[in-house]
């Protein structure tokens, strides 16, 4: 089974996998640039080469780009839309670059201009990206706890893959945390299978390809995306799993993003979450 933490590439690739190591996971997600925005590091051919052996040393895949928060694909502000588009652009060619398989992104807030002005806006954008895309990194989609005006609901996501007619390159990344704040129950078998059972008919399992696992600092239903350290939070450990068993969901990277201090605090969650599989 895969499951890793968000970790920093700060201090190069190889670094990174390093501290992969330390913390006892065979994946792992980091930011492609600083997740407020700003300049992406440079990622030298010398480096990607120690990279590709201390990946495949570690048998760490897959890799998972995160873009930053500043990304915005449905702001009707065009300095924001166009930043959104560049970093995109950017930010696949560099995670394909180093053999990044996934390249995480939120759909964005629509700012008050309404949610089908948002997402056409998302859909225009994707389309202009994912068109001439002929790498092999994905771009997946994440699911949102509906703070504010942001969109990125399950149905909203069904909406843009469909839009787009679901290119191969585009998919789905689930976030426990956020749709446990959206309303799905994930601490009951039942309320798993619901939250399947809408994503199947909403845009088939397949298109679900990594799941960020936190808990929730908030109960069900909050609408707030406060993420909480494993078996603290609302969900639970019953939750989690059920969550990390599921036969629709094991075979998919599980990413941590949890409050921690020191990234070394993820071996505890990794271990913990390997001590729940049956």
């Amino acid at each position: 089974m895969r499951i890793g933490a968000h970790l920093s590439i700060a201090k190069g690739l190889p670094a990174a996998a390093k501290m992969a190591a330390d913390i006892k996971a065979n994946t792992f997600q980091f930011f492609t640039r600083n997740p407020r925005g700003g300049k992406a590091r440079e990622i030298g051919v010398e480096e990607v080469a120690v990279w590709e052996k201390e990946r495949a040393d570690g048998d760490i895949y897959p890799i998972v780009g995160h873009l930053p928060y500043t990304v915005n694909m449905a702001s009707p502000k065009d300095e924001v839309y166009d930043f959104a588009r560049q970093v995109l652009k950017d930010d696949l060619v560099r995670c394909d670059a180093f053999g990044g398989e996934y390249l995480v992104v939120h759909p964005g807030s629509h700012l008050g201009e309404g949610a089908q002005q948002g997402l056409d806006r998302i859909a225009s954008l994707l389309e202009e990206i994912l068109g001439p895309w002929e790498g092999k990194a994905q771009l997946l989609l994440e699911t949102m706890a509906g703070q504010g005006t942001e969109v990125g609901s399950i149905q909203d996501l069904a909406w843009l893959g469909e839009a787009l007619g679901w290119p191969a390159k585009l998919g789905v990344c689930l976030d426990s945390c956020h749709l446990f704040a959206a309303g799905y129950d994930l601490r009951t078998q039942a309320g798993l299978d619901h939250l399947l059972g809408e994503l199947d008919r909403a845009m088939g399992l397949e298109r679900v390809r990594a799941v960020h696992i936190n808990d929730s600092k908030f109960p069900l239903g909050s609408k707030k995306d406060r993420h909480a350290p494993l078996g603290k939070g609302h969900i639970g450990e019953e939750g989690l799993s059920l969550l990390i068993n599921s036969p629709h969901l094991r075979h998919l990277p599980f990413l941590l993003e949890t409050p921690t201090k020191d990234y070394r605090e993820y071996a505890d969650e990794i271990l913990f979450l390997r001590g729940l599989i049956s």
